[in-house]
Parts: structure tokens; C-alpha cells; sequence
């Protein structure tokens, strides 16, 4: 498939494409006139770069942990890494599990004083 489909069916820009392939994440075939043409296994790359940067992972760390995370290879430093970036995610998903448990403290407050004619700011 060519760049404005892949892009299309991942859900990213041609742009962001173009970068995965610059910073060695992703791979293309060139035509005979220089277009790019992927593979249809493309997509789902994509979307495993993309919740990789999302779980807050450089590209350096994608390109060194896609080998393991792809197809399995792994040294003991790669898969020390990994469990590093695996407890990475997990401390950052109990700080947002907190952040969601006092978000919904506040609005439970803030909708119970709206009831009783309470409202902060005011005296």
C-alpha cells in the first residue's frame, strides 16, 4: 500500500510516517518513480509505534525494544529494559489512577454543594 493509505488506515499523518521511517521505526519499498509501498502488516506497526510513544518511550527505545516487542529476539539487557519501561508504565498509571479517583472527588463535591445552593468563590 502506498503512504496516503497507510496513513489513512493507521490513523496518522503522512508526516508521521515519513519520521517513523527517518528514525529507522518503520520500512518501505521505493517504485520505480520513488513512491513508498508497505507491507500490510504495516498498520498494525504503526499502531504499536504509536502506544509505544504514547506509554512515553523515545524512539531510540522503540527502535532498540521493537525486535523483542515484534517478533520475540531478546538479549538480557533488552529484556531488562523492557521490564523497566513495563514498571515505568505501571508507577504512571497508578499517578493518573490517583489524578482520576480526586477528579471524580472534586466533581462529586462540586455537584453536591451545587444541589444544596453552595457555590465556591463566593462569600
Amino acid at each position: 500500500m502506498r503512504i496516503g493509505e497507510l496513513a489513512t488506515r493507521a490513523g496518522v499523518s503522512v508526516r508521521a510516517l515519513r519520521y517513523y521511517e527517518q528514525q529507522e521505526l518503520l520500512d518501505s519499498t521505493r517504485s520505480a518513480s520513488g513512491q513508498r509501498h508497505y507491507p500490510d502488516d504495516a498498520v498494525e506497526r504503526v499502531r504499536l509505534i504509536q502506544q509505544l510513544y504514547a506509554a512515553g518511550l523515545s524512539s531510540r527505545s522503540i527502535v532498540d525494544l521493537l525486535p523483542c516487542v515484534v517478533d520475540g529476539r531478546a538479549t538480557p539487557q533488552l529484556l531488562e529494559r523492557l521490564a523497566a519501561e513495563r514498571d515505568r508504565v505501571e508507577r504512571r498509571i497508578a499517578d493518573l489512577t490517583d489524578t482520576h479517583e480526586r477528579l471524580d472527588r472534586v466533581i462529586t463535591a462540586a455537584t453536591a454543594n451545587m444541589r444544596t445552593g453552595r457555590q465556591g468563590g463566593t462569600t
